[in-house]
Parts: structure tokens; C-alpha cells; sequence
């Protein structure tokens, strides 16, 4: 689909044209702007849907393993908050467990991945697992996204000796809408620093942003005064899903906040002042990648990948996962069960649970949609319109800045003829 772009650089005005589709940008005369070397990659990945499931390979690039939900935390809009508990792992699992590896993976993973819940809360599973995976990957990297908030010594020097990637889930100052704020603990903000200092770019603040927590640069602000230094990266970065009631209490509410968090964004994003957001310069990146490369939109699969054949997400008994967030005896918005399959018939898996963005009708008419990437992939209904409706306003600055980067004039309005008039005009 083709869309107008009205830009201004604040004393002239310019059209551009794009396509969402092709990802070619052009002038008035067509001339392309930004073109580079040809896109290079699947023309066409899968469009899972419950009527065409999507399956997995033996080759994984990034192998998710659930631990279980259980977490010492109950935040507010946790995407687990009100999944229903099946069989969690346990010690006696692990051996079997990477034992059995060998019957259904081929390779090492390039990326490990350990979530809970709250992955600490299972210490003793845990811990003989990173070990027996490390030693049976040594290449590979291992990653574990905690509240932060269980921490010690020992879970410390564990985490260094595995060389293991941290992710700590934290909001910033908007941290008391998600939960307790760890930093506040003097003994467990002793560990998170410790942390950081002996790990410094192994580990990232994951901040969420909503309604009540929009400001990047006052997350940027708090965790250079709880750090004490400048030097730390933000990881996540992008606006809440709606999984249930606090989702949707976390959500844009009106027009009016939607003007003002784009607006803030954009200003943000010229000024410099969200770099330390890993997002920033992704999604801008990616962008300039899709632009120069004119990625066709077949190429492009959901934001989170749990659609792709190389990754995947298990339990300790074995058991194949819509994604990380859910449980065996969940059930998808559509009805089906999130329990996708087993590795032992790996052939078998069908992820029937999930709609790629291209069933979806908003995605198609979305100029947005070759980084956006669609909502979450299960979602349906009135909590997928309002994970469309933050996703648009969380990306189009960045869209708006990418454009304005190739071209020195900065989006003011997209047209066409089935964008809504509230996505049409950008900042007021």
C-alpha cells in the first residue's frame, strides 16, 4: 500500500511517497531515496494461522526453556498474572532434560534462554541446569530476564562463571506501577550494583513503557542516578501488551495521550536523549535497513519470532510452547491449547494458536508495519485493537525520525485511503 508523506524541515515542505509493501521510498519525480544494495534473505516466510500452523526445525537458533510462573513478585500488568500453573520443572528434570537434547536438537543454540516467572524462584533447577548447559554449549550465549530481586553473592559469581547475559525487569520511576522496587531494598540494590559492576554490558534494565510511565528520557535519568554512572544500556524499551485488565489499564486511553506521547517521543529521539534505549537506534536502524534494502513485506515475520521454525519455546518436560509467557494447560484467545506439541515428534508441532500480521487487515494498511511487526501474535479481540493502538503511537516517531534522516525533512501527516484521521496526523 502507498502513502503520502507530508514533511516539513521547519521552513519548507516535501512529499514523499512510500510503500509498505516494497519498503521503497521515493520522491515527486519517483526517484528513489535512500536505495542501497538489494534486500538479500526469504522473500516469503510463513503466515502461521490456526488454519496454516506453523512448525519447528531441528536447527534452533534461540532455544527459550520455562522454568515455571512462579515469581515472588505479582506486578500489575505481568503478561503470566492470570495464566494458569501447569507442571513446573523441577531438579530431578535436568539431567533428562539435556540428555535428551540430542534426540531432537541439531547443533548448539546461538542463544540460551532461562525464564520464569521469576527464574531465581527455581534456584535449585536452575543452577544445575545453566551448568550442564554450558558445559554442553560452550559457544553459546545464555541469557536470564529476573526481577532482580533475589539476587546474592552466590547467584552473583554463578551468573559470572557461566558468563551468563542478565536482563533485569525494571521500570525506572515508573517502576511502582509494575511492582516493588528492588532498589529500594538496601541489600538487594547492593547485589543488582554489584552486578553491574562486574558484568557492566552483560546486563540491561528491561523498562516497559504505558501510560503512566511514557517518559524514556526520566527512565534514562533514574537509573544514571541509581547506577551512578552513564554507562548502561536499556533493553525492551517498547509499549505494554495487553494480556488482561492491568494491560488494559496500562494502555493509551485517549487520542489526547497518544498526540502527547508521540510528541514527547519524537522530541526526545532528535534531542538525543534515549540513546541509552537499545530500541533507539534498532527500530531506527532497522528502518533505514528496510528502506535501503526495499525489504519486501513477505519478509517480514512477527515482532516477537516465536513464529520463525529456529526458535522455540520448552519446558523441562519436553513440552512445546506457543512462547515463554505461557503455560501447558493455558489456552490461546482463539481457543487452542498453548501447548503446541512435544520434541520428542518435533515433526508434529503445530503452532495453530497464533495469526501472523499479514491476516490481520490493519497491518496490511499500516505504513508502520515492516518494523512494528504486528501486536502479539495470540492476542484477538478488543485487547489486540488496543496493542495495535500502542504499537502505532510507540513507533511511528521512530518511523518519523528514520524518514527524516534520509531525507532532512521530517513527517507531518500520512495519507491514504484507509488510515484513520487519528494516525494520519502525527504530532497534532
Amino acid at each position: 500500500m502507498r502513502f503520502t508523506l507530508q514533511c516539513s524541515d521547519g521552513h519548507n515542505e516535501r512529499r514523499f511517497f512510500y510503500d509498505n509493501q516494497t519498503s521503497l521510498l521515493t520522491d515527486e519525480s519517483g526517484r528513489q531515496i535512500g536505495g542501497g544494495a538489494p534486500f538479500v534473505g526469504p522473500q516469503a516466510l510463513p503466515r502461521i494461522s490456526v488454519d496454516a500452523p506453523g512448525g519447528k526445525d531441528h536447527e534452533i537458533k534461540q532455544l527459550k526453556i520455562q522454568l515455571g510462573l512462579a515469581c515472588n513478585y505479582s506486578c500489575s500488568y505481568c503478561s503470566q498474572r492470570f495464566v494458569p500453573r501447569g507442571d513446573e520443572g523441577r531438579p530431578a528434570d535436568v539431567e533428562k532434560f539435556v540428555r535428551n537434547l540430542d534426540l531432537w536438537l541439531t547443533g548448539a543454540p546461538k542463544q540460551i534462554e532461562f525464564w520464569g516467572g521469576e527464574p531465581f524462584a527455581y534456584w535449585r533447577t536452575l543452577k544445575p541446569l545453566g551448568e550442564l548447559l554450558r558445559a554442553k554449549f560452550p559457544k553459546s550465549s545464555l541469557l536470564i530476564i529476573t526481577n532482580g530481586s533475589l539476587l546474592s553473592p552466590e547467584i552473583n559469581q554463578w551468573i559470572c562463571d557461566l558468563d551468563i547475559g542478565i536482563g533485569i525487569s525494571h521500570d525506572g520511576p515508573g517502576q511502582h506501577v509494575r511492582g516493588p522496587d528492588p532498589f529500594d531494598d538496601p541489600e538487594q540494590r547492593e547485589q543488582i550494583l554489584d552486578l553491574v559492576r562486574r558484568r557492566r554490558w552483560k546486563v540491561s534494565f528491561n523498562a516497559m513503557i504505558n501510560r503512566h510511565n511514557l517518559d524514556r528520557a526520566a527512565i534514562v535519568a533514574f537509573f544514571r542516578e541509581k547506577l551512578g554512572t552513564g554507562t548502561f544500556n536499556i533493553g525492551e524499551g517498547g509499549f505494554v501488551d495487553p494480556y488482561d485488565e492491568g494491560g488494559e489499564a496500562a494502555s493509551l486511553q485517549t487520542h489526547d495521550e497518544a498526540l502527547a506521547f508521540r510528541r514527547l517521543t519524537i522530541s526526545q529521539i532528535r534531542r538525543g536523549e534515549i540513546s541509552r534505549f537499545m530500541i533507539t537506534d534498532s527500530r531506527i536502524r532497522e528502518w533505514m535497513y528496510s528502506i535501503s534494502s526495499a525489504r519486501p513485506a513477505g519478509a517480514v515475520g512477527q515482532k516477537c519470532g516465536m513464529d520463525r521454525r529456529d526458535v522455540i519455546a520448552v519446558d523441562l518436560k519436553g513440552n512445546a510452547l506457543t512462547c515463554q509467557n505461557v503455560s501447558t494447560v493455558a489456552k490461546a484467545p482463539n481457543g487452542r491449547p498453548h501447548r503446541i506439541g512435544h520434541v520428542s515428534r518435533l515433526s508434529s508441532i503445530k503452532l495453530d494458536t497464533a495469526t501472523h500480521w499479514s491476516h490481520r487487515p490493519m497491518c496490511g494498511e499500516c505504513p508502520l508495519v515492516q518494523v512494528c511487526k504486528g501486536a502479539c501474535m495470540f492476542l484477538e479481540g478488543h485487547r489486540w485493537d488496543l496493542a495495535c493502538n500502542n504499537a502505532y503511537n510507540d513507533h511511528v516517531p521512530f518511523f518519523a525520525a528514520a524518514i527524516e534522516r534520509l531525507t532532512g525533512y521530517l513527517p507531518q501527516r500520512i495519507s491514504s485511503e484507509t488510515l484513520p484521521p487519528e494516525r494520519s496526523a502525527l504530532w497534532k
